[in-house]
């Protein structure tokens, strides 16, 4: 098995609710291929490992090696994520995903290197710390909002990832007794703002006789889920119920995000994720605007600005996971 080769090219996969981004980059960090593939909806784990080996092996074919030769892959997964044992429990958003899976041992039997594990978010907030948008700062939280809201905290320099499950802000309650999130549970500000809970509330509010382009766009796409360029190219429209759903999207993401930002104090957040990137600085704006009325220090809000690495942020934080130890960021 590879992975002892510093200089060698890297891979990185982004593990998410509807796609599989991969990645393989050199020793700076520069992206040499790329690949995204669909998230399975069927199939369980085994089906999203075999994906994500597909999309891995696509992206190695494009930077012109096989798997084998990669120093490693890193991953970036949702869930409870273990990356002594290599293993994700309960991936949130992933169909069929329940128990424990050894998602490590699965992708090194596949590619033929080392897999290492991580959160998500985490990851993806990681590279926007060492090579994006969180260069200038010490201190961030990254707020990647796509199919759920997921959080990201660096503090002092450093990944803060508490006994494991730091950093699910989609979780902090804005609403007491309110809509049902996806976890199961009430108010939460990913009820609100997540791209499964809203595609959830626009369905039952379309079968109620409300307005709405969504599922007309979803179609001419040749979509079945409402993915964030759906909403983007919905809201341009001024469709009323894209545009309901967002505002109370962005509502939610103030007051749960400002909730976060009072504990932390925080200098920057760093707005990623499919909808953070898709609709765009005006929107990170927006959150801005609608943290101020419940920051308890108004006076000096944390800066604002979208994740810089786009779409591949996830990925090529995964794959700062594959560096040698010696070598990682501190």
């Amino acid at each position: 098995m590879s992975g002892t080769n510093s200089g060698a090219p890297r891979g990185g996969i982004d593990l998410g609710g509807t796609k599989i981004q991969a990645v393989v980059v050199g020793p700076d960090h520069a992206v040499i291929g790329q690949a995204r593939h669909p998230t399975p909806t069927e199939g369980g784990p085994e089906a999203v490992a075999a994906a994500m080996a597909a999309a891995m092996t696509e992206a190695a074919h494009q930077a012109g090696v096989e798997t084998d030769a990669l120093a490693g892959v890193g991953v970036g997964s949702p869930g409870d994520v273990d990356p002594k044992a290599g293993t994700v429990t309960s991936a949130r958003n992933l169909t069929g995903w329940e128990g424990e899976f050894a998602l490590g041992a699965s992708l090194q039997e596949a590619l033929g290197t080392r897999a290492h594990l991580g959160n998500d978010v985490q990851v993806a907030t990681d590279a926007e710390f060492e090579l994006g948008a969180g260069r200038p700062y010490r201190s961030l939280l990254g707020v990647f909002w796509g199919t759920g809201v997921g959080g990201g905290i660096v503090l002092d320099g450093r990944p803060w990832t508490g006994r494991g499950v730091a950093g699910e802000i989609g979780h902090v309650v804005v609403r007491i007794g309110g809509e049902r999130c996806g976890c199961g549970r009430l108010g939460c500000m990913e009820a609100y703002a997540g791209r499964a809970s809203m595609e959830r509330r626009a369905r039952h509010a379309h079968k109620k006789g409300a307005k709405t382009d969504l599922f007309k766009i979803m179609e001419e796409r040749g979509r079945t889920r409402l993915m964030s360029g759906i909403w983007d190219r919905a809201l341009r429209r001024n469709d009323p119920l894209a545009t309901k759903l967002i505002d109370e999207a962005v509502e939610a993401l103030g007051a749960g995000v400002a909730s976060v930002q009072n504990v932390l104090d925080v200098e920057a957040i760093v707005v990623g994720g499919g909808l953070g990137v898709r609709l765009g600085e005006a929107f990170a704006m927006r959150i801005g605007d609608a943290m101020l009325p419940h920051l308890f220090d108004d006076l000096h809000p944390p800066a604002m600005h979208v994740a810089a690495l786009g779409d591949l942020g996830g990925a090529i934080g995964a794959a700062l996971l594959a560096r040698p130890a010696s070598v990682r960021a501190v």
